[in-house]
């Protein structure tokens, strides 16, 4: 699902609301068109890991106001981004630490994400289906991926976790029969 968010008296779009991701991220290209100053980056020691399980570069975090809108009303808070240098469709990747945060529940099926206000209303917020497709199309002329991210190695011992998990999996018993 893709949104747009407001922050530094701007209106950031294509913001990939992605549930699967650990951590929040802002890509380098974001963070410049921006205007951020580096000095604003703060020292981060982790690592990052894409779908490929290649190690992303990681410049810093930053906490930025984030505010979410569906017009008539909003909600404003501060979110840690990692600020990542990676190519990407997406300006920001707003992930589980964020949406737990405020309280979203974003819906695939309806394209839309809910969250509280703090009035105690319910905030709606739209997917925008034309930025949805713009990164899609990107993503497939420019061959960018989506960064993936998780703090963990994607590999253990040089082997995928998909391959681990496949050599784990249960086996059907033999002589078992059907009812």
């Amino acid at each position: 699902m893709v949104l747009s968010v407001l922050t530094t008296k701007r209106r950031v779009h294509r913001v990939l609301v992605d549930q699967g991701s650990s951590t929040d991220v802002m890509f380098w290209s974001t963070f410049n068109k921006l205007q951020l100053s580096p000095d604003q980056l703060r020292p981060y020691t982790g690592c990052l890991y894409d779908f490929a399980g290649d190690q992303v570069e990681v410049r810093g975090h930053i906490k930025l106001r984030m505010t979410f809108t569906d017009g008539t009303t909003s909600r404003t808070i501060n979110i840690r981004y990692l600020v990542v240098n990676a190519p990407s469709a997406y300006n920001i990747l707003l992930g589980r630490p964020a949406l737990n945060m405020i309280g979203a529940v974003a819906s695939m099926r309806h394209m839309k994400m809910k969250l509280p206000s703090l009035e105690g209303t319910v905030i709606t917020i739209k997917s925008d289906q034309k930025e949805a497709k713009k990164c899609y199309e990107n993503n497939l002329k420019t061959k960018k991926g989506v960064i993936a991210v998780t703090t963990q190695p994607p590999r253990e011992e040089g082997v995928a976790r998909a391959e681990i998990s496949r050599e784990r999996q249960p086996e059907p018993a033999e002589n078992n029969k059907s009812i």
